[in-house]
């Protein structure tokens, strides 16, 4: 038994070690090529490998046929029937934006963020500076969620709520899976993310799109495919309601991620209360309420 263990954790090592060498853009890059490939062969090969590694659940989707979309990439952010993930009606319940695992949840410390034990990051580094909406969140509660690749990968708004700003922040393309984030200081800093932040009435919110490695692309209902990009500084995304109107109301789609990755939501303090039955570990489905509104 020592032996085995002793293994496990000397692959989990190699595992993070060998993220730090690979070319993490350039696959991220090639992947999200792949993924729109629409010649037959090519997408039906990349489906079929999927289904026989995760086993989505491919009844909950408009399309039940997997083979039966365009490309990857449209089997992989497939719509879900109507009435397969009921909204939580009540007007004070915030729900879950996604369907994933609970990494981590609770309040703010200060600034500071919990990711794994151990292992913290501050607003500040999350936000890419954003010194006025990183103090609006200090002290305030934050959940983080992980989606796996055979999770649905449409994100959706916890509340209804006006997009009042958002911006890209560069960065790396590290896995988020919980041997990583257990193991690379500062991952959510690190790797490159969308930040949208939302009001509604005396209420703000802000939702932290984390991309991950091989993330194809991070794309907003207002803004299209934001990744892959080449710039390697922050940038202040147009607030332009020619796609999307700015204000959407809860449930209703505002992103997607191609690939498993992380979404953050951050709230300011004293305006919602986390059900206790939701912890780290819980997995949660879109439209399951996470918190009661104050």
């Amino acid at each position: 038994m020592p032996r085995l263990i002793y293994m496990a954790e000397s692959g989990r090592r190699l595992f993070v070690a060998l993220q730090y060498l690979l070319p993490q853009h350039l696959l991220s890059r090639i992947v999200h090529g792949l993924a729109r490939n629409r010649v037959r062969w090519v997408k039906d090969a990349l489906i079929k490998s999927f289904l026989r590694g995760f086993r989505p659940q491919m009844s909950e989707a408009t399309q039940p046929d997997p083979l039966g979309y365009p490309s990857f990439n449209a089997f992989f952010t497939r719509a879900l029937r109507p009435g397969v993930r009921p909204l939580d009606p009540d007007p004070s319940a915030l729900v879950s934006p996604v369907d994933g695992t609970i990494s981590q949840i609770g309040r703010l410390d200060g600034s500071r963020l919990v990711q794994a034990k151990g292992h913290g990051y501050t607003l500040e580094a999350l936000l890419g500076g954003a010194p006025t909406w990183a103090g609006r969140f200090a002290g305030g509660a934050f959940a983080t969620l992980y989606l796996a690749p055979y999770n649905y990968h449409r994100m959706h708004m916890p509340v209804a709520g006006t997009l009042r700003a958002a911006w890209f922040v560069p960065g790396r393309l590290f896995s988020v899976n919980a041997v990583t984030a257990a193991a690379v200081p500062g991952l959510f800093t690190r790797n490159e993310r969308v930040v949208c932040v939302f009001e509604e009435g005396s209420l703000a919110f802000a939702m932290v799109l984390v991309g991950a490695l091989f993330v194809g692309s991070i794309s907003t209902v207002w803004h299209g495919d934001i990744t892959p990009s080449k710039l390697r500084r922050t940038v202040e995304l147009p607030l332009d309601s020619g796609r999307a109107a700015l204000r959407l109301e809860k449930g209703a789609e505002m992103g997607r991620f191609n690939m498993g990755s992380t979404v953050i939501l951050l709230l300011p303090p004293g305006m919602a209360e986390w059900l206790p039955a939701i912890e780290a570990g819980s997995r949660v489905q879109f439209g399951q309420r996470l918190a009661r509104l104050q």
